[in-house]
């Protein structure tokens, strides 16, 4: 194995990460500034306000694409499999 191949796995297990937490951080990012909008357009500032609407986010997330993570994480490991067998 030389520096290529490792420099390419790492390269695709980050891709990997990014592919897969992206919907949440982003989609919680966009919940948290709506909030905060909110919040200062009413003067309402209750911190347990945004959390709790961020981690409902986090979980419908991953209650609709879970099937797709756990299939994005399989290929990666699958493929990982693969070339520390050959």
């Amino acid at each position: 194995m030389d520096t290529t191949m490792v420099t390419e796995i790492l390269r695709s297990g980050v891709w990997v990460v990014i592919k897969i937490a992206a919907p949440m951080l982003v989609l919680s990012m966009a919940v948290g500034v709506l909030l905060a909008i909110f919040q200062a357009v009413t003067q309402i500032h209750e911190q347990t306000l945004s959390f709790i609407f961020k981690v409902t986010v986090v979980v419908l997330v991953l209650l609709v694409g879970g099937g797709w993570m756990m299939e994005t994480l399989l290929d990666f490991s699958r493929s990982i499999f693969e070339l520390i067998g050959s």
